[in-house]
């Protein structure tokens, strides 16, 4: 007669999460906030980018670089920073835009407030002064005839 060994104790076998929680839950964590701040990033560069591209900033970063004032404040070329403030309302043929645009040239930086109407299509400026960071000093640009 053939014994038949006893059989061998079981063990437990534990599931994939209790095992690898301790690593796994940081690592979902980091994922979720790394999604979060890319879709962060992608709605301000959304914001930024509809503004930089509208027709009142346009049209009023190309008088601060064709001003002889601001150009011997900041030197040439003058660029615009990355963080504009301020909000832009079209609808249709008229609209409104109040701005704060960062500019910097070779001798220094400054911003630019714009406010400004549009009206039949056509922007007009109540306000276009370079604010200079060095000396707080103001250039009203509006004051100066515009360049074609």
């Amino acid at each position: 007669m053939e014994t038949i060994p006893p059989p061998l104790p079981s063990t437990p076998t534990d599931g994939w999460w209790r095992r690898h929680w301790k690593w796994a839950v940081p690592a979902l964590g980091a994922a979720g906030l790394s999604l979060f701040a890319a879709f962060m990033l992608l709605a301000v560069s959304a914001v930024f980018g509809m503004m930089k591209s509208s027709d009142a900033y346009k049209l009023a970063l190309q008088r601060v670089q064709a001003s002889p004032a601001s150009t011997s404040a900041l030197g040439t070329p003058i660029r615009e920073g990355w963080l504009v403030m301020g909000n832009i309302q079209v609808n249709g043929p008229s609209g409104a835009a109040d701005l704060q645009i960062p500019v910097s040239g070779p001798t220094g930086e400054g911003d630019v407030f714009v406010e400004a109407t549009r009206s039949a299509g056509a922007w007009s400026f109540q306000t276009l002064t370079l604010q200079l960071d060095a000396d707080g000093k103001r250039i009203d640009l509006l004051e100066e005839a515009p360049t074609p």
